[in-house]
């Protein structure tokens, strides 16, 4: 089978194309022939090996799991004699969770994968393969941001910062469904989708400072992490909290790890369980009720995965990047 594979950490470049065996699944684990992968920062942050603590779980010197790609979405081939919940021709979606070298979501950029039963779902008929790509990983961490972490509420008012990415497209269309009232920010050219989207309101970052601003809000989403703590705390309103996705340095990560409650207002990280059935399957009822689509921002097949890696870390994708796998 064909497989994005890279054996060395360094720039896109460092991914090809190669064929290498099909894997065979154990007992307890489903073969699926990926149809559409999704891209997250995620993956390219694991090819350039930073920051650099990533390398304990990716490997120290070069990366333990060769292929990338943590979301896929495609047909079950066969299924492990102990598993139960799907059979063959089933189409699924999930974000993988790998076979152990190091506990990282891998291997979604080849032609074939083995995954554990229970990191999939079966995947929204309406939808097609790449539409189905672009929810596990993304998706997922908008959910738990904003139910769980963010504990968010009707009529409550969410200010999403990064909103024209992929969990920030997902984060403002679950937001609005929760029945809150969004603030989306992001740059002039994002705008018009952001309306389309459901926001409330729209911030334009490249006109005005969004840490100068005056409003207030129950709950702040930073998916960019470019907010400071300082900031979060005079957003924020009483009993308010901010839940910080990833960070933007090491420095910053660190601040808001030590970020104590004060003044009845909480800051954290969110530290997201997207290989998670139950998360895909209220996914699911959001997607099949129209209230959620995938935003998508272009699509590359596997054999330019280089590229579209190179596009993902420069070129300030809107919604998300889609590897075509096989043909629909």
């Amino acid at each position: 089978m064909k497989a994005a594979v890279y054996y060395k950490y360094g720039s896109p470049d460092v991914v090809s194309i190669r064929e290498i065996n099909t894997p065979i699944p154990g007992d307890n684990e489903i073969l699926v022939q990926v149809m559409a992968a999704s891209l997250n920062a995620y993956d390219w942050h694991l090819v350039r090996a930073k920051p650099f603590f990533t390398r304990c779980l990716s490997g120290l010197f070069k990366p333990k799991n060769n292929i990338i790609g943590a979301d896929i979405a495609g047909v079950v081939v066969s299924a492990g004699r102990n598993t139960t919940h799907f059979k063959q021709g089933d189409e699924v979606y999930g974000c993988l969770e790998s076979c152990g070298k190091s506990g990282l979501a891998t291997g979604g950029f080849a032609e074939y994968v083995c995954a554990k039963e229970s990191v999939l779902a079966h995947k929204p008929p309406d939808i097609s393969f790449q539409e189905a790509a672009a929810y596990p990983m993304a998706a997922v961490t908008a959910l738990q941001g904003l139910r769980d972490n963010g504990q968010l509420k009707s009529g409550q008012s969410v200010l999403i910062n990064g909103a024209s990415g992929g969990v920030g497209t997902f984060a403002v269309q679950i937001a609005k469904a929760l029945d809150a009232e969004v603030t989306a920010v992001c740059q002039t050219n994002c705008t018009d989708m952001m309306c389309s989207l459901g926001a409330n309101s729209i911030i334009d970052y490249t006109k005005e400072d969004i840490q100068k601003t005056n409003r207030k809000y129950d709950l702040i989403l930073d998916i960019a992490a470019t907010l400071s703590v300082k900031t979060y705390r005079r957003l924020l309103k009483q009993n308010g909290n901010a839940v910080v996705i990833g960070f933007s340095t090491f420095s910053h990560m660190i601040k808001v790890s030590l970020a104590s409650k004060r003044d009845n207002k909480k800051i954290g990280i969110l530290i997201a369980n997207n290989k998670n059935a139950a998360d895909l399957y209220e996914l699911n009822k959001l997607i099949n009720t129209k209230k959620l689509t995938s935003v998508i921002d272009s699509v590359y097949p596997l054999d330019e995965t280089a590229k579209a890696l190179q596009h993902a870390e420069t070129g300030h994708p809107k919604g998300k990047i889609i590897i075509r796998v096989s043909p629909e």
